[in-house]
């Protein structure tokens, strides 16, 4: 599958299932890529991986070469860190902390060339694999922005309604924080916080676009892919990695 056929699948409301990538480890990256998840996300926000990790994690799932996409969730709506993500080969980028229509379309001008948007002309990596033609590499890149805070979630609508954006991405820790629950989970708001993901996904799907979102399991994943999402993330390398560890450290003790 190439960035474009990504790009095409997200803007058909395709279904697809991504996994999250914290570390900078960059083989352990090839072999999850190797599972055939459909896109892996390099967290360039809250990941422990810098600009250099960026592009060897992109390598790395490139590597694979059984057409996972590579995606970044970039560190802020800024046309510098979403330039050089798709620089260095992104086939799209998540934007995260979106509150208003003009955050998002700002987002969407970053991630296009001039007359379009305002990103610089300078494809050092992604002009061998997505192409150097600024027309084509536009319509091959996905962009998505996240809904996580209270002022996104009251102008869901506007966001969506937004021209070129490909669709929007639910970060569900910071939107439960931002409805007012006191941490991660916190089932105290869980009412509320399951009507904002009703809201999310019906709003995008009036909108004719994508939504995702990220969730702790492959189960959870497949139930808001039955609930009206479009595609959803599972889980991350670091999380797995515990979790294994620790089960195995268990099973010994035993």
């Amino acid at each position: 599958m190439t960035a474009r056929d990504f790009a095409e699948r997200l803007r058909g409301r395709q279904n697809a299932l991504g996994y999250w990538v914290m570390m900078d480890a960059p083989a352990a990256t090839e072999r999850i890529a190797l599972t055939g998840y459909d896109y892996l996300v390099l967290d360039g926000q809250h990941g422990l991986i810098d600009q250099r990790g960026l592009l060897a994690g992109l390598v790395a799932i490139d590597a694979a070469g059984n057409g996972t996409a590579g995606l970044v969730r970039v560190e802020a709506n800024n046309e510098t860190p979403i330039g050089r993500a798709l620089d260095a080969g992104a086939a799209g980028v998540i934007v995260p902390l979106i509150d208003t229509a003009d955050d998002a379309l700002r987002a969407v001008r970053a991630a296009r060339y001039p007359p379009v948007g305002v990103r610089s002309y300078g494809p050092s990596r992604s002009g061998l694999r997505i192409g150097p033609v600024p027309a084509e590499a536009d319509a091959a890149t996905a962009v998505l922005v996240m809904i996580e805070t209270r002022q996104g979630l009251e102008n869901v609508a506007a966001i969506c309604a937004t021209p070129g954006l490909d669709g929007i991405y639910v970060g569900p820790s910071d939107l439960r924080l931002a409805i007012g629950g006191k941490y991660p989970g916190d089932p105290d708001v869980a009412e509320e916080f399951d009507a904002a993901i009703a809201l999310i996904a019906r709003t995008a799907a009036e909108a004719g676009i994508a939504a995702g979102i990220h969730t702790h399991s492959g189960a959870e994943a497949r139930r808001y892919l039955s609930e009206g999402y479009t595609f959803a993330t599972v889980s991350s390398d670091l999380d797995h990695l515990q979790a294994a560890a620790a089960a195995h450290l268990a099973a010994a003790r035993d």
